[in-house]
Order: structure tokens, then sequence, then C-alpha cells
């Protein structure tokens, strides 16, 4: 299967959850080691990238009584056009606040940032020592992975692998755009997080806390999370990124 790059890779039709359903290397991959991290940072750009990336992750972590901070980085205001911005962010943080107790991390240490929705890249170098004080003395941090595609997501994740060593990417527009066995991929350094069915389900619902996200919006008449974007994160396993 060989795909161009468009313009806007988001943007462009997308691969669907059953090529990567059938594609038997995803549950190959060596499990990470959750075991090993007693505490975790978790770096989000918008409210719902940390539970559509990691959410059963940070419930795996919470279930075993690790520490566990979530650094929201903005407050999703910018998602929607026609809304008024801080509104829109008020029901983000809401809906947050109900994904995490949905996946039973409600004791998650929340720290809000406030940087500006898709202005990301212009404050990367305040980002990233901000994040060096949040990311200090934790085991590991999950963060956005780099090549993402979305400007705001590679920023955050730029900043945090500056910020913190042991950090590992989660990918959330990557399972649009790149296709099984894409080389763009290191596929050969990743790791996946298997998800028990309770922790799936407990997984499912906390997405569906992010209303805002999956309403239509306008003036597209789309929502963000489309079923079938919302379809990749599903599935049994999460993936971790180098």
């Amino acid at each position: 299967m060989v795909r161009q790059d468009a313009p806007n890779r988001i943007d462009a039709p997308g691969t669907d959850e059953v090529s990567w359903r059938s594609w038997p290397a995803l549950g190959r991959l060596p499990r990470a080691r959750l075991g090993n991290w007693a505490s975790a940072v978790v770096i989000a750009a918008h409210p719902d990238d940390e539970v559509l990336g990691v959410g059963g992750t940070m419930a795996l972590l919470a279930a075993a009584g690790a520490r566990v901070r979530l650094v929201a980085i903005t407050d999703g205001e910018g998602s929607h056009p026609a809304a008024d911005p801080a509104a829109l962010a008020a029901r983000r943080v809401a809906e947050t606040a109900d994904a995490l107790r949905v996946l039973g991390a409600e004791c998650t240490e929340v720290i809000r940032l406030r940087r500006p929705d898709t202005g990301l890249a212009g404050c990367e170098a305040a980002l990233t020592a901000d994040l060096r004080d949040l990311t200090a003395g934790f085991d590991v941090c999950l963060a956005p992975w780099p090549w993402d595609a979305h400007a705001d997501h590679e920023a955050a994740g730029r900043a945090a692998r500056r910020a913190c060593p042991a950090t590992l990417g989660y990918p959330v527009w990557m399972w649009h755009w790149a296709y099984p066995g894409d080389p763009r991929v290191p596929w050969h350094q990743a790791l996946r997080v298997p998800l028990p069915p309770r922790v799936l389900a407990g997984k499912q619902a906390a997405i569906r806390c992010f209303a805002s996200q999956l309403e239509d919006r306008e003036p597209s008449g789309q929502p963000v999370l489309t079923p079938g974007v919302v379809a990749h994160f599903s599935r049994p396993q999460e993936v971790l990124l180098p």
C-alpha cells in the first residue's frame, strides 16, 4: 500500500481501522514495562489528546498506585472557530475532569499551562523550560509524538523531549495519515500497552466524555473526531514511540 503525502495529511483521506487491526505486526510489538514506572507525567497539547493516546495506560498506572501528573498545555479553545473561546475552554476542561473520573484516574494531578491553542510553536522555548521543571523526578514522560503532523502536537513533543530524556511519544493523528509498515514510523522501536477489556471499556467511555469533539461543528458540519478517527483509539492496545 503506497500513499503520497498530502499538503495537510490530517485533512486528507486516511487509513481505516480495519487495515490497522489486520496488520499482525502491531500485536507483536514488545510490551512496555509499566511496572517500572512508579510515577509518570502525561503531556497533552489539547484536552482529549491524553485520553486518546494513553488513556488506558493512565488507567493502568492509576490502578497500580503510580503517581500520575497531567500537564495540559492548552485548554483547547481553538477547536471550534465559531465558538466563544472562553466558553469552549471551560467546557473542555470539564470534559477532561469527567474523563479522568471515568478512567479511575481522578487522583491525577492536573496542571494547566493555558498556552495558546494552535500557537505552541511560537512559545516552544518557554514551554520547554516549564516542562523541565514539571517532569523533574518522574520515571517517565508520555507526550505527543513529535512527528504527528499536527503543529501543536509536534511542538509539545519536541519540548517534552528537550525537557525530559525519559520521554516516549504517543501518536494521535499518525493513525490517520500513516499506514501499516509505513517507513516514516519507527516501528522497530515501538512498544505496546495491552488494555484488558475493563480498561478498554473505561477508555471508550472516557472518549465519549469529550462531547465537544464528537459533535458536528460549524462551519464544516463535521466533528473534530469523526467515527473513523475514534475507531483508532478503540483497539485493545496503545502504542508508544521513541
